[in-house]
């Protein structure tokens, strides 16, 4: 898809299962997590693109406390692979990029920073539409053993593992298992009344 098309228009199947309450680019409509991907590599340049717009994201004390760390070889993603839950090793090994996303818990002073698991959300958020807008699509995945990957990608400690990120090109939903296939849609969301509260939160 082109640029200005996922920017300024939904796709059709995001037209089809999604409406927003309100006036919006339809950029962040046109954001959502598949799991059928194609095995067509992503070029360095692309994928850059999308961690340097993650590395733009508002930090607190400009800290940027976001660390990712980059499989995209077949020796590297094997690493990934075995320390993701079975589930997401049924979809998310057909991914041609999978990146760890990390946070550092302490400030350049030693302090600790509160913000940091936050911050470093506001940066995922960035790359998720930076890659939209790339074409490509992303789906962020809770459902790792984050010892086994901090002992195999040696993670110090002070960093907090959060997400393992599968970046790649959406592929046919018929390549999923069948089991799989019936989620392959964009997702709504909740009202905004249920998540929006005006002076205090009611009962």
């Amino acid at each position: 898809m082109s640029l200005p098309n996922v920017v300024n228009a939904l796709t059709a199947e995001v037209q089809a299962n999604r409406k927003s309450e309100y006036d919006l680019a339809p950029l962040f409509l046109n954001r959502w997590s598949l799991r059928s991907f194609t095995d067509q590599k992503v070029s360095d340049e692309d994928l850059y693109s999308l961690l340097e717009a993650a590395h733009w994201a508002p930090s607190s004390y400009n800290d940027q406390p976001w660390r990712f760390i980059v499989a995209k070889t077949e020796e590297q993603l094997a690493v990934f692979h075995s320390f993701l839950g079975d589930f997401n090793k049924l979809w998310a090994t057909k991914a041609p990029v999978l990146l760890l996303v990390a946070s550092d818990k302490q400030r350049a002073n030693g302090d600790p920073n509160g913000a940091h698991a936050f911050d470093s959300g506001a940066a995922w958020g960035y790359l998720a539409l930076q890659a939209t807008i790339k074409g490509l699509v992303t789906h962020a995945i809770g459902g790792f053993d984050r010892q086994q990957a901090r002992e195999l990608l040696q993670v110090p400690d002070h960093l907090e593992l959060h997400a393992v990120i599968a970046v790649g090109y959406q592929g046919e939903k018929s390549q999923l298992p069948e089991a799989i296939q019936e989620r392959e849609v964009p997702s709504g969301r909740r009202s905004l009344r249920e998540v929006v509260f005006e002076g205090k939160v009611s009962s």
